[in-house]
Order: structure tokens, then sequence, then C-alpha cells
């Protein structure tokens, strides 16, 4: 009558997701676009090492999709200079690899481009607090 359990929880979820967004920084919807991405590696994994071909298919093509529609996406080439070049061609790079670990059913490829993910968000974060991003004055944060 009122639906599964299951259900329910996915819909606040989903609420709690796009609640997050909405309030989101752009430095924090990269940070997530990082997680989304790392997270359907994961599942990636599971279902290559379970058999499950349907899931490791789906997972890796929403961290392709991810990776080109989101963070390759979000890339300002002209303002970023060499460093968005070269951060266009390591997504580039990325999705191409988890192509290639779909054909062959290759783990260590998952793995790969998942070291790759973790080091670029790990990278993001450490320059969150930075003037640049925080738009505080380097003189202010010594009283923060």
């Amino acid at each position: 009558m009122f639906g599964s359990r299951q259900t329910g929880v996915h819909a606040y979820a989903k609420v709690g997701m796009e609640t997050g967004v909405v309030a989101a920084s752009p430095h924090k919807l990269i940070v997530m676009l990082f997680d989304g991405a790392m997270v359907a590696l994961s599942t990636a994994l599971h279902g290559m090492r379970s058999g499950d071909i349907g899931e490791k298919g789906k997972s890796i093509s929403k961290a392709i999709m991810i990776i080109d529609s989101g963070l390759r996406a979000a890339l300002d080439k002209k303002a970023g200079g060499e460093i968005a070049e070269g951060l266009d061609a390591l997504y580039e790079y990325m999705s191409s690899r988890l192509l290639t670990a779909n054909m062959t059913n290759d783990p260590a490829i998952l793995e790969e481009v998942q070291r790759l993910l973790t080091e670029l968000r790990d990278a993001w974060n450490a320059i969150a607090d930075t003037p640049a991003v925080t738009g505080a004055h380097p003189t202010n944060l010594a009283s923060a």
C-alpha cells in the first residue's frame, strides 16, 4: 500500500543528495563528482569480481559519465591553461582505461583509475582551505 521500506530509504537518500548539491559550493560539487565516480568504480569492481556483468557494465558506464560529463566538462581550459589541458588529457585517459577494463574484465585497470581519482580528490581537497577558494584574505586567516 505505501511501498517498500527500501523505496522510502532511497527516496530520502535522493532528497538528501539533491539538497546537498543545491547547497554545495562549486568546490564541493567537484568533490561530490570524485566521490560518485569512486563509488561507481567500487561497485564495478564488486560486479567484476562476483561475475555480475550487468552491475559491472552499468557502474563503469556511470563512472565514465561522471568523468566525461562532470569532471571533464567542468574544466575551464581558457582560465585553467596548462593545468586544465593536463586534467582534460588525464580524464580522457581514465575514460579510455575504463572502456578497456570493461572489455577485458581487468580489475587492475579499475584499481588504477580509482588511485588516480583518489589522488586528484586529495589534491582538490588540499586546496579547499586556500584563500582563493574560500574567498578569505590571507591576513584574515590568522585570526580564524
